[in-house]
C-alpha cells in the first residue's frame, strides 16, 4: 500500500468516532430536555417512556434498509445524507410536550434517519479497515457513542437550566451540519488494498478495482451491486444469531440505562442532575474507556497469536456481560449517588468492553456483507430498545399504582433485574454459537 492509503484510512476511522459522538449527544440531549420538559407539565411515567422510545420505531424500520442501501449505493453517500436529514429535523422541529403528535413524528423522522448510520459506518469500515486492525478501529468508532454521552450528560443539564430545553436541539443541529461538512470534505470511497493480509481475509473484495480505463470501473461498479445478498443464509444463521442476541440485550441495558437513569437520579434518589457536578458523565466516560481497551486487548491476542479469532470474540464477551450483570442487579441496592455512579459505571464500561466480542464479530463472519449483518443485528437491538424503555415506564407506573414509592428501591428492582438476567442468557448463547471465522463468501 502507498504511504497515503494510512492517513487516508485514520482519519476515515476518526470521521466515524465523530459520528457517533455527535449521534449520541443527540439522543441524549432529546432524554434530558423532554425529562425536564415533561416533568415541569406533570407528564406521568407512561407517557414519557412512549414518546422516549418513538425514536427506536423509526430506528428499527431503517436497519435493513441502510444496510441494503449502503450495499448498493455506498456508505459513504448513505451516511451524508442520513447526517443531514435527523439534523434538519431537529433544527425544525420545536420541542413542546403538549403537542404529541408533532413530537412523535419529529421522534419517528430522526430515528429512521439515524437507521442509516450504523450500517453504513459498517459498510466503510468493513471497506477501509483491514482484519488485524478490525478490534480497534471499530471499538474506537464505537466509543464515540459513550464519550457522546458522557458530554451530553455533563454539558446539556446545564444547557436545558440556562437556556431552556429548546437549545439542546439547536446545538445537536449544529453539530451534525458540521460533521457533514467535514465528511463532505474529507470522506472518499478506498481503493483496492493490495495489503497481503488484508487480501487473505477478504479485505477489499468489495472494493472497486483499480484501473484507468471508465468502462472498467463502471463495470465494476455494477457488479459489485449487482451482487446477491445471501438472506436465507443470514437468517438461518446459528453464529449470526448469537451476534443478534447480544446486540439485543447491549442495546436493552444502554438504553435504558440512557433513558432512564436522570430519571432515577431526580426520583429514585432525590438528586438534582445540575447539582451532580461531573459525575453524572462517570457510567459513559468509562464506557468510552473500556470499549478502547477491549479493541486493543483483542487485537493484541489475535495478532500475537495468544487465541484464536473465536477464543478472543468469546472471551471478550463473556467476561464484560457476566460482570455487567451483577453490577445491574446491585445497582438498586446503592442509596447514595457515589454507589448509583459506581454501579453504573462497571456494568457500562463492562458492557462496552463485551462489545470487542459481538460487535466486531459482524466483519468476522461477513466482510463483505457487514452492513447487511449489522442491519439485521441491529433491528435486534432497536427493538430492545422499544421494548426496555417503553416497559420501564409501565413497570415504574405499576409500581406507583401499588402505592410503592418511586424512591424506593422496590419500585426499580425489576427495571435493572431484567438487563441483569439477559446478559447471562445472551452470553451463554454466544458461547455455544458464535465463530470467528468467515462464513460467508
Amino acid at each position: 500500500m502507498s504511504r497515503m492509503e494510512f492517513p487516508k484510512r485514520h482519519v476515515i476511522v476518526l470521521l466515524t468516532f465523530i459520528c457517533t459522538n455527535v449521534c449520541y449527544i443527540e439522543r441524549m440531549g432529546f432524554s434530558i430536555a423532554y425529562t425536564a420538559a415533561a416533568d415541569a407539565i406533570g407528564v406521568d411515567q407512561s407517557s414519557k417512556g412512549l414518546i422516549l422510545s418513538t425514536f427506536y420505531w423509526g430506528y428499527v424500520v431503517s436497519q435493513i434498509p441502510g444496510g441494503w442501501a449502503a450495499q448498493k449505493i455506498g456508505g459513504r453517500r448513505v451516511l451524508l445524507l442520513s447526517f443531514v436529514f435527523w439534523s434538519l429535523t431537529c433544527a425544525l422541529i420545536p420541542l413542546d410536550p403538549s403537542q404529541v403528535y408533532l413530537l412523535v413524528i419529529a421522534r419517528l423522522l430522526v430515528g429512521v434517519a439515524q437507521g442509516f448510520i450504523f450500517p453504513s459506518i459498517h459498510t466503510v469500515l468493513a471497506q477501509w479497515v483491514p482484519p488485524h486492525e478490525r478490534s480497534r478501529s471499530v471499538s474506537l468508532t464505537t466509543s464515540g457513542m459513550y464519550f457522546g454521552a458522557a458530554g451530553g450528560m455533563l454539558l446539556l443539564p446545564s444547557l436545558v437550566k440556562y437556556r431552556g430545553p429548546q437549545s439542546v436541539f439547536l446545538v445537536e443541529a449544529a453539530l451534525g451540519g458540521l460533521w457533514s461538512i467535514l465528511w463532505m470534505k474529507c470522506a472518499s470511497d478506498p481503493p483496492r488494498s493490495d495489503h497481503p493480509k488484508a487480501t487473505a481475509a477478504g479485505f477489499g473484495e468489495t472494493l472497486l478495482p483499480v484501473t484507468k480505463s471508465k468502462e472498467k470501473v463502471k463495470a465494476g461498479v455494477s457488479s459489485l451491486r449487482a451482487a446477491k445478498i445471501p438472506w436465507k443464509k443470514i437468517i438461518f444463521s446459528l453464529p449470526v444469531w448469537a451476534i443478534v442476541v447480544n446486540n439485543f440485550t447491549f442495546h436493552y441495558a444502554l438504553y435504558v440505562l440512557m433513558n432512564w437513569l436522570p430519571t432515577y437520579f431526580e426520583l429514585g434518589l432525590q438528586l438534582s442532575l445540575q447539582d451532580m457536578g461531573s459525575s453524572k458523565m462517570l457510567p459513559y466516560l468509562n464506557m468510552f474507556i473500556f470499549s478502547n481497551i477491549g479493541g486493543v486487548i483483542a487485537d493484541h491476542l489475535i495478532t500475537r497469536r495468544i487465541l484464536s479469532v473465536t477464543r478472543t470474540r468469546k472471551l471478550l464477551n463473556s467476561v464484560g456481560f457476566i460482570v455487567a450483570s451483577f453490577a445491574l442487579m446491585a445497582l438498586p441496592m446503592f442509596r447514595t449517588s457515589t454507589g448509583t455512579v459506581f454501579c453504573s459505571s462497571v456494568s457500562l464500561g463492562f458492557l462496552a468492553l463485551g462489545r470487542a466480542g459481538f460487535a466486531v464479530n459482524h466483519m468476522d463472519v461477513a466482510p463483505r456483507y457487514a452492513g447487511i449483518v449489522m442491519g439485521v443485528s441491529n433491528t435486534a437491538g432497536t427493538l430492545a430498545g422499544i421494548v426496555g424503555v417503553s416497559l420501564t415506564g409501565k413497570i415504574l407506573d405499576s409500581a406507583k399504582a401499588a402505592n410503592v414509592d418511586l424512591s424506593s428501591p422496590e419500585s426499580w428492582n425489576s427495571v435493572f433485574f431484567i438487563p441483569g438476567y439477559l446478559c447471562i442468557i445472551s452470553s451463554i448463547f454466544f458461547m455455544i454459537f458464535s465463530t470467528g471465522e468467515r462464513i460467508f463468501d
